[in-house]
């Protein structure tokens, strides 16, 4: 009997990058088990590609846009739902609100990479390396954290370029297997399918964040979510329809 079938589940690029959009969809559609459905949203507004604070912090509220979207205009409840991105911007707003388990790339990433032992990132942009780390911090896998390597290129510039994104992936990771640990992820939407193409030349394994995101969200290996119904606990002002057409929980 095929568990999954009619299970219904939620991607949001909170990149405002179709491409970026599209590349997650061409990777990750072919994998879905026969009578899952896979919606797909990206942000409204924000950042064409994540690679600071900024844009992280705008990318969250976008998360939380485009959740809100989703669930005033479908008929039917979620069964999870995954943020595209390597940061996991929204991530603790989503499970907060949510009545499905919710989960990130980076978040899915780390509990793969984890069960090897210690692990590295490879990414694109520097400015996610203190960013990263603080996200490992705060979902627990700071002390299998080990290293970061992140390449010059932001994502944008990785995905624009294929052939330049592999080179440039290839050394970093190559660097990053010198750092003593058990598996290295190689984290970021843009990059979806590039372990494949990189793990002949790398000695260790090699953890795909979107193909990870997608095995945690179908498997519900993330924390389960805190409430059985979507809810917030805020009244807002100012924000769109979509909004308020969610039910307000008690906050007492």
């Amino acid at each position: 009997m095929d568990t999954t079938a009619q299970r219904r589940y939620l991607l949001i690029n909170p990149n405002t990058n179709a491409l970026t959009t599209q590349r997650l969809q061409d990777v990750l559609r072919p994998l879905l088990p026969q009578g899952v459905q896979l919606a797909v949203r990206t942000a409204r507004f924000g950042a064409q590609y994540i690679a600071c604070e900024a844009s992280h912090a705008v990318a969250a509220h976008a998360c939380v846009d485009a959740w809100a979207n989703q669930q005033s205009a479908a008929s039917g409840s979620l069964n999870g739902v995954l943020i595209g991105c390597f940061g996991d911007p929204g991530l603790f707003a989503l499970r907060e609100v949510s009545g499905c388990p919710v989960t990130g790339l980076a978040e899915a990433s780390f509990n793969q990479a984890a069960s090897h032992g210690p692990f590295a990132i490879v990414t694109g942009g520097e400015r996610w390396k203190p960013m990263l780390h603080r996200l490992a911090v705060s979902l627990g896998f700071g002390a299998q954290l080990r290293h970061i390597e992140t390449v010059a290129p932001t994502g944008a510039a990785l995905q624009a370029d294929p052939d330049m994104a592999i080179r440039c992936l290839t050394q970093a990771c190559q660097q990053a297997a010198q750092s003593g640990v058990a598996a290295i992820i190689l984290g970021g939407a843009g990059l979806a399918g590039y372990a494949r193409l990189l793990q002949p030349h790398i000695p260790l394994p090699l953890i795909d964040s979107a193909l990870a995101g997608l095995e945690v969200m179908l498997k519900q290996t993330s924390p389960p979510a805190p409430h059985a119904q979507d809810g917030f606990f805020a009244q807002w002002q100012g924000m769109p329809e979509a909004f308020n057409a969610i039910p307000t929980r008690d906050a007492g």
